[in-house]
C-alpha cells in the first residue's frame, strides 16, 4: 500500500508540476512566433504547432470523483484499523502478565517458559539439552527448577506444545520433585509416559490430561489455553493460543508451514488469523531457522531422493535420522518395501517411538514387513533395509557402535550405504565427522544428497507469514542462539512491528506485558542441572568442575609424613601427578615436590601443625602457585599430611 501511495504522489507531482514548467511566457513566448506573423514554410513550424497543442492537452486536469476519493479515505482507514493492533486491545485494562522464560535462548534446545499473572502460573514446555565437549561424564542438561521451586503453590499446570526432547526432556526429573496436571495431545503425552516408565514414577500418568485441537481449555482462573494444529519435524505438533486477562499471547512452538505434510494435516492457519483478527498482546516465535532466506522444503519433498537411494543401492541401507522424526522414517520404510526390503529397526529411542506412533495409529505398517536384528546375518543384503539412531555421531547410538565394529549383530560391509537423513546440531560436527570416518575406513559409501534432509524450523517467508497472520502488538523471539533472535527481530520490524515493542529475552528475564506497554522487571536464577544419563541421576557442580579441571590442568597428589615436634619430614613423600609432567620427568617433579614441602615446614605458622586440615590448605596454595610460576596451569592439589 505504501508504495501506491508512492505512486500516486510521483503521479499527482507529474500533473502539478508539467503545467508550471509550460507557463513559462518570459522565456518560451520569446521563441515562439507571432500569432500574427505568417507561416515560415519551414519543416519544424508544423512541430511547434504539435507542441503546443500536446502542451495545451496535458494541461487539462482529470475530473476527480469526489464519491470515489472519499471511498479511498475510508479503505485508508480500514486499513490502519486492521493493522494496527492497539485498536483491538482494551487499553484501560490493568491487568499484566509476566513471561520468564528458564531455558532455551541463548541455546538450540532446553525450552521451558513460565506464564504468570498475579495469583496464577503455568509452564509451557519441560526440555533438556546437551552438554558441551568439556562436561565431562556429563550426558543431558536439565533446567534449573529453583524459581519453580519458589512459586510452586502458584503453578496450576504443565503444557506441552510438543514431543521433541528439548520440549520434554526434562519432565522426569522435574516430576520427581514436583507434580501438576500435565495438558498435551495424545502423543507427547505418550512420548511422556515412556519416559516415566523408564524412570519408575508410573503413577505420574495420573496427571495427564489429553486435550482436543481448537477446544479452548480453562486451566485455573487466569488461563484460557486452545492447542491449535501446526506442522514441525515431528507428529502431532501444537501452537498454543493462551488468552488471559490481559489479552492472548501467541506461544508457536517449533513450526514451519508445510503445505503438503505426509499426513495431510496442514497448519491450522485459520486459527492463528482468527486470533490475529481479535487481537494479539504478544507473540514468542520459533527463531531456529531466522537466517533461511528460502522457503523450508515440505516433508514429501525428500521422498524422490530416498526412492533414488534405494533404486541404487546395491547391498544393505542403512539409514539413521531423529527417532523423532517419524514421518521421515516413515517414508523411508515405505520407500525399502518398494524396492523389496524388510525393516529392521535398531536402537531403543527408535524403537520405541515407532512402536509407539503405531500404537496410536498415527502411521500404519504391517508387521511383517520387520525382522528383528538377529536375522539379518542369514538375508540377502539386498533385501535389508536398516533404520537406526546415531546421525549426530552420539558414542553410545547404534550406529556408532557399528562404524567402529562393536555393534553385536551388524558389522559394516563394503557394500553398504549409509543415508544421514538429518543435520548437525550445532557443536555435533566434530562427532559426526569422527563417526563417517569410521564408516568410510570399514568400506560403506555414504549418501552426500542434500535433499535426504529438510529443516523442521520456518525460515524467513514463513515467519514473516505468522507475524502477519497474527498482527501482534508485542513480539519476544524466543527458541534459538542470540544471533537468530535478533535477525528475526529484524524480521518482525519488517513486518510492521515497532522497535520499541519488541524484546529480546534472555533467560532468566522476567517481562511484565500490559496492553500499554512491555517492560524487563527482574531477573530470576537460571542455569543447568548435569544428569548421568546412565543412572538417570545429578552430577553436582563440584564434580563437573573437578573433572574439567583435571581434563585441563591435571591433578598432584603429596603424602607426608611429618615429626610435629620438630616440623621435619619424617622421610621422602610420595608424589604422584597426572597430567603435569611427562613420566620421564616424575623423579625430578617429585624431588621438587620435596624441596618445597621441606621449606613450607621450615617456615610454618606457629601453631599450625597441630591443625593438619588447615595445614594442608596453606600447602595446596603454597604448591598450587609454585606449578602455575612454572607451568601456567592450576591443576587439583591433593595433600595428605601425617603428623607423628
Amino acid at each position: 500500500m505504501a508504495e501506491e501511495n508512492q505512486g500516486n504522489n510521483e503521479s499527482n507531482t507529474a500533473s502539478v508540476s508539467n503545467p508550471q514548467e509550460n507557463s513559462k511566457p518570459d522565456t518560451n513566448n520569446n521563441r515562439r512566433p507571432n500569432n500574427n506573423s505568417k507561416p515560415s514554410g519551414k519543416p519544424n513550424g508544423g512541430a511547434n504547432k504539435n507542441k503546443t497543442a500536446s502542451r495545451g492537452r496535458r494541461r487539462q486536469s482529470t475530473p476527480v470523483d469526489e464519491n470515489l476519493k472519499s471511498f479511498v479515505a475510508i479503505n485508508q482507514e480500514a486499513h490502519k484499523q486492521r493493522l494496527n493492533p492497539h485498536y483491538k486491545l482494551d487499553l484501560n485494562s490493568r491487568d499484566k502478565i509476566r513471561i520468564t522464560p528458564l531455558g532455551g535462548l541463548g541455546e538450540i534446545g532446553g525450552n521451558i517458559t513460565v506464564f504468570e499473572t498475579e495469583t496464577e502460573a503455568i509452564l509451557v514446555d519441560v526440555g533438556m539439552s546437551f552438554p558441551d565437549e568439556d562436561m565431562h561424564g556429563v550426558d543431558i542438561l536439565v533446567p534449573d527448577f529453583t524459581y519453580i521451586r519458589e512459586i510452586k503453590d502458584k503453578i496450576k499446570a504443565v503444557i506441552i506444545t510438543h514431543a521433541h526432547e528439548d520440549h520434554i526432556g526434562a519432565m522426569p526429573y522435574l516430576y520427581k520433585e514436583m507434580q501438576f496436571p500435565i495438558y498435551a495431545s495424545p502423543l507427547p503425552l505418550a512420548m511422556i509416559g515412556n519416559k516415566f516408565d523408564e524412570h519408575h514414577i508410573k503413577e505420574f500418568r495420573k496427571y495427564f490430561n489429553p486435550v482436543e485441537k481448537r477446544k479452548i481449555y480453562e486451566i485455573g482462573n487466569d488461563f484460557k489455553i486452545e492447542w491449535m494444529h501446526m506442522t514441525h519435524s515431528i507428529l502431532d505438533s501444537s501452537s498454543l493460543a493462551i488468552t488471559t486477562p490481559a489479552g492472548t499471547v501467541i506461544h508457536t512452538g517449533d513450526f514451519k508451514i508445510d503445505h503438503t505434510p505426509v499426513d495431510g494435516y496442514t497448519a491450522d492457519l485459520h486459527r492463528l488469523a482468527y486470533y490475529g483478527d481479535k487481537g494479539v498482546l504478544a507473540l514468542l516465535s520459533d527463531s531456529t531457522n531466522s537466517y533461511n532466506v528460502n522457503p523450508t522444503q515440505s516433508e514429501l519433498s525428500v521422498a524422490p531422493a530416498l526412492d533414488r537411494v534405494f533404486a541404487k543401492a546395491e547391498g544393505r541401507v542403512i539409514l539413521s535420522t531423529f527417532s523423532s522424526n517419524i514421518h521421515r522414517v516413515y517414508q523411508a520404510i515405505q520407500y525399502g518395501v518398494k524396492h523389496g526390503r524388510k525393516v529392521c529397526v535398531i536402537g531403543r529411542s527408535m524403537e520405541r517411538n515407532i512402536e509407539t506412533a503405531m500404537q496410536y495409529d498415527y502411521i500404519k505398517l504391517p508387521k511383517s514387513i520387520f525382522v528383528e536384528p538377529e536375522q539379518i546375518a542369514t538375508m540377502s543384503d539386498k533385501d535389508v533395509l536398516i533404520v537406526t539412531t546415531g546421525s549426530q555421531g552420539e558414542p553410545s547410538s547404534a550406529l556408532f557402535r557399528m562404524s567402529i565394529g562393536e555393534h553385536r549383530h551388524v558389522k559394516i560391509k563394503p557394500t553398504d550405504l549409509i543415508v544421514l537423513s538429518s543435520r548437525a546440531i550445532p557443536g555435533n560436527e566434530g562427532s559426526i565427522s569422527g563417526m563417517l570416518n569410521h564408516l568410510q575406513r570399514a568400506g560403506a559409501k555414504v549418501a552426500s544428497e542434500k535433499d535426504i534432509h529438510v529443516s523442521g524450523h520456518a525460515s524467513i517467508e514463513e515467519q514473516k507469514l505468522m507475524l502477519r497472520l497474527v498482527n501482534p502488538k508485542f513480539f519476544l523471539p524466543i527458541h534459538g542462539e542470540y544471533n537468530h533472535v535478533m535477525r528475526h527481530k529484524e524480521t518482525g520490524m519488517m513486518c510492521g512491528v515497532p522497535e520499541r515493542n519488541i524484546y529480546i529475552m534472555n533467560d532468566g528475564d522476567t517481562v511484565e506485558i500490559a496492553p500499554k506497554y512491555m517492560r524487563k522487571v527482574k531477573s530470576v536464577r537460571t542455569g543447568k542441572t548435569y544428569i548421568d544419563n546412565q543412572n538417570n541421576h545429578k552430577i553436582e557442580d563440584d564434580i563437573v568442575i573437578d573433572r574439567q579441571k583435571l581434563a585441563s590442568d591435571g591433578i598432584v597428589m603429596i603424602v607426608a609424613q611429618v615429626d610435629g615436634q620438630h616440623s621435619k619430614l619424617l622421610s621422602k613423600p610420595i608424589v604422584t601427578s597426572f597430567g603435569i609432567v611427562a613420566d620421564k620427568q616424575d623423579r625430578f617433579f617429585a624431588k621438587e615436590m620435596e624441596d618445597i614441602l621441606e621449606q613450607f615446614l621450615l617456615n610454618i605458622k606457629a601453631g599450625l601443625i597441630e591443625n593438619p586440615r588447615a595445614m594442608e590448605n596453606d600447602l595446596r596454595q603454597v604448591v598450587r602457585k609454585h606449578i602455575y610460576r612454572k607451568m601456567k596451569k592450576y591443576p587439583l592439589i591433593v595433600p595428605h599430611v601425617f603428623v607423628q
